[in-house]
């Protein structure tokens, strides 16, 4: 089992959301974190003047099967991707156990 744990822009979580559903990626949480990057370009938006490396970004966190683990990362790329600088970032993670809380179960069935 693998954690995928990803940063991308706010405004990409809703298209990166029904494309993980869309393939199957039904459980994960997410919150919103402020992310500070390397880039350090200064831009300007209806007047007012803002740095590029304090953005908003929501954090996800998935636990998948193995064989999830490269169709979850892909779309995440695919779907959270502009091409501008601060998509964000996938970190990748063995996971050792899983455990459903409700029946005791473990394993990768839990997943599912």
């Amino acid at each position: 089992m693998k954690k995928i744990e990803a940063i991308i822009r706010k405004s990409k979580f809703s298209e990166v959301k029904k494309a993980l559903h869309d393939v199957g990626v039904n459980f994960f949480s997410y919150w919103d974190v402020t992310a500070l990057g390397n880039e350090r370009i200064g831009k300007v938006y209806r007047g007012i003047s803002f740095s590029t490396a304090d953005i908003q970004r929501r954090f996800l966190s998935i636990v998948v099967n193995d064989d999830f683990e490269q169709i979850t990362i892909d779309t995440i790329l695919k779907h959270g991707a502009t091409g501008e600088v601060g998509d964000g970032k996938i970190f990748v993670y063995d996971v050792k156990e899983t455990y459903r809380i409700r029946t005791g179960e473990k394993g990768g069935e839990t997943l599912r």
